[in-house]
């Protein structure tokens, strides 16, 4: 059952009317519940079918204003990359030593992995315990790459991964409360336009199906998707 602080922040939301991003991050901020800095999250609904691998939708985008939080970052990469990855501000850099430990400790005390090409096929045994978690490198989104300083930096000024979940829906985070509606609809802007510039060719009828903002503990408010897409569509 909801709690009291919910159910009041649901009374000024409307459920059947579409709003505006802006005035859905409005509604979002105004109805904070928690007394912790909740987190903001966009959902998108597609018209994909993930099943298929040409139509499972998944790349990065550099939020403008950051996430709000700062990674923490793994390179797994031998030689000089590693100095390379040191000296960009990586958390934590190694090779086999880490992989070990990640194999036989479970250790998974970091948000990002970031790899060398040359280093992937010891990452392979790994993938098991990284896959399921979204942590395992790939090159799609860069984190499988040989300029490890430049892939650092990204993850630490907010580069965020997106994917299509199985039942065809984004979930992305977008910032904090404390960011405000400015710097709120800046982030989902720029997230909402990578997604629409990531339709695949195979997608066919309304790409974005709905589009819903919320906050951790707070209520969703559904955006109007026609008016959300027009706006990321003309950037």
């Amino acid at each position: 059952m909801a709690g009291k602080k919910y159910r009041e922040a649901a009374k000024h939301i409307d459920q059947d009317k579409r709003y505006s991003l802006e005035e859905a991050l409005s509604l979002v901020v105004a109805n904070k519940i928690a007394k912790f800095d909740e987190t903001v999250e966009l959902a998108v609904r597609l018209n994909v079918d993930p099943r298929q691998a040409d139509q499972n939708v998944r790349g990065t985008v550099v939020l403008p204003n950051g996430t709000g939080r700062v990674a923490r970052v793994l390179v797994l990469a031998k030689g000089e990359k590693e100095r390379e990855a040191r000296e960009a501000g990586a958390d934590f850099v190694g090779g086999d030593d880490l992989i070990k430990r990640i194999q036989e400790e479970n250790w998974l005390d970091f948000d990002r992995v970031i790899a060398t090409p040359d280093i992937m096929g010891s990452v392979g045994r790994i993938g098991k315990i990284l896959g399921p978690r979204g942590l395992m490198p790939n090159p799609r989104v860069g984190t499988v790459t040989f300029d490890v300083a430049k892939a650092v930096a990204e993850v630490k000024a907010g580069k965020v991964d997106y994917r299509v979940d199985k039942a065809g829906v984004i979930h992305a985070r977008i910032g904090k409360l404390s960011f405000g509606e400015a710097k709120l609809g800046e982030n989902a802007h720029a997230l909402i336009d990578a997604i629409v510039r990531a339709k695949p060719a195979s997608a066919k009828g309304n790409y974005v199906k709905s589009v819903a903002v919320s906050s951790t503990m707070g209520p969703g408010v559904r955006v109007d998707t026609a008016a959300a897409t027009r706006v990321a569509a003309a950037a």
